[in-house]
This record gives C-alpha cells, sequence and structure tokens, in this order.
C-alpha cells in the first residue's frame, strides 16, 4: 500500500501495473512471474517478486480465479424451520458444517455460510452469481418447502449437492444408516438387553430414520427380538419427540430395557423420561443414539452413539460439488462411540455372544 499525495494518509491499493512499472516489465509478465510459470526467467522472477515485496503488492486471489473461472470457494446451505433460531437448530449440523470448513480449507478454498427457512427467500445459485463454484445444502428434513425449493433448483444445478436429503432423486451423500442402526442395537443386545426399542418419526422424519429403523430390525430378527416402537410423535424438537416417544412406550411396555434412537437430540429427551420415571441408566436401561454429537459427553450420563465419520463426509461432499463426477450419491462409514449409557459387557463375553 501506498498514499495518495492529495489525500494525505488515505491508503491507495497498489496494482500489477505500479509493480510492471518499477520492475520495467509488461503487466502480463508481473502476473506470470507471481504465479511461477515457467516462461519467465528465473532473473525477471527474482526481480518482480523483490518490487511486489517493495511496494506492498498483494495478488488479489478472487479476481484471478475470476478470471480463470473460478472463485475458488464453496457456499453451504443450512436448512432451518422457519421457528428455529441458531442456539435451537441442530448442533449436529453445525459440527458438520466444522468439517466441510476444515476440508475446504485443505483445498485451499473459502466457505461462504447461508442459514435460510423461510420461503420466499431462498436462495441456492450462487454458482451462477459468480459466488462460488458448488453449492452443499444440509439441514433438517422437516423445511419440506425448503428441500422442495432446492430438489427443483439440482435440476439446473449440477454442482448442488445435499447431505442425507429426504428423497432420493436427489446427488446426496449420506451415513450407511442401515449398517448404523444394526450396529446401535447388537451392541445393546451383546450388553444383554432384550427389549429394545426404536425412537423416531418414521413418516414424518427423514429417509434417513427409516434406514435406521431397517437396521435395528434387521439386528432384532437375527436373535429372534420383537421390533418396538412409537405410535405418535408431537409437533415440536427432537428432544421433545423423544421424550413423549419414551413416555408412551413404557407406559404401553413397562418392561422395556434400552432404546435406539434415530439422533442424539431424540435420545436425549429419551433420557429425560427414563431418569425421570426413577430408571436406572445403564443398569436397568440402555440407551443408544444416532449422529455423534460432543455434546453426548456432558449429559448424565454420557450417550453412547453411532457416529458418521464427518472428515470423509466432508471431502464427499465436496467432491460432488465440485469435481468431475456429479453423481454424488454415496455412503459414509459409521463407528459406534462407547459411554455410560450402556452397561459394560457382561463378565466372560465377548461382542457377538448371545
Amino acid at each position: 500500500m501506498s498514499t495518495d499525495p492529495s489525500l494525505p494518509g488515505k491508503p491507495v491499493r497498489v496494482t500489477s501495473f505500479d509493480v510492471a512499472e518499477r520492475a520495467g516489465v509488461n503487466q502480463s509478465t508481473v502476473s506470470r512471474a507471481l504465479a511461477g510459470s515457467p516462461q519467465v526467467t528465473p532473473a525477471t522472477r527474482e526481480r518482480v517478486v523483490a518490487v511486489a515485496k517493495e511496494l506492498g503488492y498483494t495478488v488479489d486471489h478472487r479476481a484471478s480465479g475470476l478470471r480463470k473461472g473460478r472463485t475458488d470457494t464453496i457456499a453451504v446451505v443450512i436448512l432451518q424451520r422457519p421457528e428455529d433460531k441458531t442456539p435451537t437448530g441442530n448442533p449436529f449440523y453445525f459440527e458438520l458444517l466444522g468439517s466441510i470448513c476444515e476440508a475446504a480449507s485443505e483445498r485451499g478454498l473459502e466457505t461462504l455460510v447461508s442459514l435460510q427457512s423461510e420461503n420466499g427467500r431462498l436462495t441456492g445459485d450462487y454458482v451462477k452469481r459468480g459466488q462460488a463454484d458448488g453449492t452443499i445444502v444440509i439441514g433438517s428434513a422437516r423445511n419440506s418447502t425448503a428441500w422442495g425449493f432446492f430438489q427443483q433448483l439440482q435440476r439446473s444445478e449440477s454442482s448442488l449437492v445435499f447431505w442425507g436429503s429426504p428423497f432420493d432423486e436427489a446427488r446426496w451423500i449420506r451415513s450407511d444408516n442401515v449398517a448404523g442402526g444394526a450396529l446401535a442395537t447388537r451392541h445393546l443386545i451383546d450388553r444383554g438387553y432384550r427389549r429394545i426399542a426404536f425412537v423416531g418419526p418414521l413418516e414424518t422424519g427423514p429417509g434417513q430414520f427409516a434406514e435406521r429403523f431397517e437396521g435395528y430390525c434387521d439386528a432384532l430378527a437375527e436373535h429372534g427380538l420383537e421390533p418396538l416402537q412409537a405410535s405418535h410423535y408431537p409437533d415440536g424438537d427432537r428432544i421433545a419427540q423423544g421424550y413423549h416417544a419414551a413416555l408412551e412406550l413404557l407406559d404401553r411396555n413397562p418392561d422395556i430395557d434400552a432404546f435406539f434412537a434415530a439422533s442424539d437430540r431424540l435420545a436425549f429427551g429419551v433420557l429425560e423420561r427414563v431418569r425421570e420415571s426413577g430408571g436406572d441408566v445403564p443398569d436397568k436401561c440402555g440407551i443408544v443414539g444416532f449422529d455423534g454429537m460432543s455434546a453426548g459427553t456432558v449429559c448424565n450420563p454420557p450417550l453412547t452413539t453411532v457416529a458418521p465419520d464427518l472428515e470423509k463426509a466432508a471431502k464427499a461432499l465436496l467432491a460432488a460439488a465440485l469435481d468431475d463426477d456429479k453423481r454424488g450419491t454415496g455412503r459414509v462409514p459409521v463407528k459406534l462411540i462407547e459411554r455410560a449409557s450402556v452397561r459394560a459387557l457382561p463378565a466372560g463375553k465377548s461382542p457377538g455372544d448371545c
């Protein structure tokens, strides 16, 4: 930066033309030299770099990218329900956002983030506006209007990809939900639980809940056990839904000794109701959630959960949005995180023993 002599103290941006004039070369040579082009001799490159440093010139990477047809930016849209505000939104999506930002940074990309919820204020044409090279959409499956908007937009946007998505006709990345549901249920069976209930709305919830329910049923069938599920889920947040589902299930089946909840937030509601009713977690009742949220480490007791690999999820989403392969459908592996909401393996038993 230098100062404008007509406006003392006001900084003036140094341009590549200023560097070219001082170095005695043309502007295109400055651009090539600073980009490391082999077309520029080492001596000329050294002179240009020295002058640029002396004048305080820095390359405008955004302008350079636009000239090359890219912005080096990924847009991430987080969908919420109109009644949700940031503090009450699902923390899982912000944990996934953090992984996307980290993966983007590793690729030398900036991240543009937009929280959206209200019909009439939805937007996703960041690529057409020259603001981003691709767009990732994540968030609440219960905002059907917003998802419908982006489903329609994806038909004309090849660089738009979804995490999860409440419909299959899309380019999406998802957790391996069937495997995760089976993993959670087998873990409970291994620990000696036999009356295991599933918590998660199937008809009004995201399609991923139905996939997790499928894995749950598969694991029960392997051991000749019967599925149990709530018949009604009230409107409200997931914690409230989990609470009311556990209330109904325990009233109807007081011998239930474990719950697999299709999300950690549902599991928090289940845990609240079980403890309120005097249930001993984990000795008399085990609870497993799904999402791997860090909030599960601070509840009482800490929540055992199935966690998708968020690092792989972020990289897969970026590849689907930005790279040549636009099919964009794939599964992210999951793992079990053992915490204190499930009792320890019985003495002398190994995982898989019944």
